[in-house]
């Protein structure tokens, strides 16, 4: 029995091999072993299954893991040290699971509407943990909920992440440490 796993990674192989607009469902089917009614009934649409391969690159086990530890953290400095780690494992797995497919996909719309839904879902994510620093931290109260958001949001997003780590060369752990203490120094003190 094919798995939606295996489904998946199909498809990932043929849109980094090919980028997404040159595959179709029939490829995917076909090569996965299953009929393209199947995927249909399993993800609606080639955008339903690229949908599902980011999220899965996006939102992997050990991000769970890490949000859990997110949502119980209760000392500002460990919500911060929390959220450089759930960066870092975000990134990580974009940059494992879809960053040789975005360069073959740089001009698919669909990769870029999902990606700027993930981008507004991961910002919606963190108005918990902003709301807990405004509460609780007088450098934050003063910044507002607002600049707090923006601020988590811009330091934990793709661009500080591909400049730091995929250009100039610095490890995850390097980055996520950096982070960690970037946002405690920015909404602490």
């Amino acid at each position: 029995m094919v798995t939606r796993q295996r489904i998946l990674d199909v498809a990932k192989e043929l849109f980094t091999a090919r980028g997404v607009d040159q595959v179709t469902l029939g490829e995917i089917a076909s090569d996965a072993g299953v009929s393209t009614p199947t995927l249909y009934a399993l993800f609606q649409s080639k955008t339903g299954i690229l949908k599902a391969v980011v999220e899965r690159a996006f939102f992997n086990p050990r991000y769970a893991e890490i949000a859990q530890r997110a949502e119980k953290a209760t000392e500002p400095g460990e919500v911060l040290r929390i959220t450089a780690s759930i960066s870092r494992v975000i990134l990580d797995g974009e940059r494992d699971e879809i960053g040789l497919m975005r360069g073959v996909s740089v001009l698919s719309s669909d990769l870029k509407a999902i990606e700027a839904e993930l981008e507004a879902v991961r910002f919606k994510i963190q108005e918990a943990r902003a709301r807990r620093l405004v509460k609780f931290v007088p450098a934050a109260r003063r910044l507002g909920l607002g600049r707090v958001r923006d601020i988590l949001w811009m330091y934990t997003g793709r661009d500080v992440y591909r400049m730091l780590v995929l250009e100039r060369g610095w490890s995850s752990d390097e980055y996520e440490s950096w982070l960690a203490t970037t946002l405690i120094k920015t909404l602490m003190t």
